[in-house]
């Protein structure tokens, strides 16, 4: 195991920034230059997975920490992972734990992060903790790109067959109603629906109008989802969703399960591991449900009664934590549940994207045929009277 030599110490004597010696704290002064401020910065989470693992490694071969970090930061290409990992590396020369540092930058490294590497700092097994980390934050992204890639290719299709639709209304439906207005003949309702709903789409109040209306609606809902109660209600309704809803609450069990296991085994007690996995998680329903666990585990009952109670999570996961209390298996089973929730997400997507693809096209055809048939209407009346 590598070790920190002498640049790390007690948290109770390094917490504080009065033991940086002068030439450190110049050192520290002159990297935050031009730098956002610690608590504003954000990095994306496939330069922090690569961090981890190479830091991992370093730790691994026995190059002392604040070293190996700044060995680390010189071959980064992301600038300012770099400076916030060079001004770690001088707050850990000081003489400050790497989990006490690692705490100044909150949108860099989340509270389960740190977490871990605390454990991992107590226990004397950070370079297992961070390999760990790494996996789950792989993990995650995982899932995450899995959840996009099965809503972004309808979204795309969706705003394509309303680009269409805008484009045959804005510059092809305008020269048949000239034509129409020509002919003197009567028009079918759906015929005039078209002409009047091109009629409003080319109007300057539509240009002006449907942007507003767009970002107004839009405001309208982040203010919404802002509030405890309209999130709450959103993401509640949002797994009840058919096909996306039940993959969205397979996502969020994976996630739960493979985090709460990695957090038990880095020997994190279960109510800091509920607490710190109420963190990970984006679904407001499943952030309650662990609240309310964290209570009645804290008033003495099993971790399944308090997990099964709100009546959220699948019986199969109440069912194998039991008996991973049971048995002693806890982070077993929860491994176990998250490989196979993994699995599930894996094939919901698959079916999900089968499923979507000839619905879409449906909709597609559909949208651009009643437009085709909306136009040519009239021209099969006029030769049918033309006939008789």
């Amino acid at each position: 195991m590598a070790t920190y030599g002498s640049q790390t110490h007690k948290a109770g004597s390094s917490s504080s920034s009065t033991n940086a010696t002068p030439a450190s704290a110049g050192f520290s002064a002159e990297l935050t230059r031009g730098q956002p401020a610690p608590a504003r910065l954000k990095i994306p989470q496939k330069d922090l997975l690569m961090f981890f693992r190479q830091l991992a490694v370093i730790l691994q071969s026995g190059v002392p920490l604040a070293q190996g970090m700044v060995l680390i930061a010189e071959n980064m290409t992301n600038e300012k992972l770099s400076h916030c990992v060079k001004r770690v590396s001088a707050r850990l020369s000081a003489g400050e734990e790497l989990s006490i540092s690692l705490r100044q930058y909150p949108k860099v490294f989340e509270p389960l992060t740190v977490g871990l590497i605390e454990a991992g700092e107590a226990g004397g097994i950070l370079e297992e903790v961070l390999d760990r980390i790494a996996l789950l934050l792989e993990e995650r992204a995982k899932i995450r790109g899995q959840i996009i890639g099965a809503m972004i290719y309808p979204v795309i299709v969706l705003l394509l067959a309303v680009g269409v639709s805008l484009g045959l209304l804005i510059f092809i439906v305008p020269r048949f109603k000239a034509m129409f207005d020509g002919m003197g003949a009567s028009l079918p309702a759906l015929t005039n629906f078209l002409l009047e709903l091109s009629k409003f789409v080319t109007s300057p109040y539509f240009g002006a109008g449907a942007p507003l209306t767009i970002l107004l609606i839009i405001y309208l809902f982040r203010s919404y989802y802002s509030s405890a109660s309209g999130r709450l209600n959103v993401d509640k309704n949002i797994i009840k969703v058919p096909l996306f809803g039940d993959l969205l609450l397979k996502s969020e069990i994976a996630s739960m399960c493979d985090t709460l296991a990695t957090l038990v085994n880095s020997g994190i007690p279960i109510v800091d591991g509920l607490e710190r996995c109420i963190s990970a998680s984006s679904n407001e329903l499943i952030r309650r449900t662990l609240r309310q666990s964290i209570l009645m585990v804290r008033q003495g009952q099993e971790l399944n009664y308090a997990m099964g109670r709100p009546g959220v999570l699948p019986k199969l996961v109440i069912s194998m934590i039991k008996i991973g209390e049971e048995t002693g298996q806890l982070s077993f089973m929860l491994e176990k549940l998250a490989l196979f929730y993994k699995r599930e997400v894996e094939s919901a997507v698959s079916a999900l994207t089968k499923a979507m693809e000839p619905a879409i096209v449906f909709v597609v055809a559909g949208i651009v045929g009643t437009i085709v048939i909306a136009l040519y209407l009239p021209m099969f009346s006029l030769i049918t009277e033309m006939g008789k």
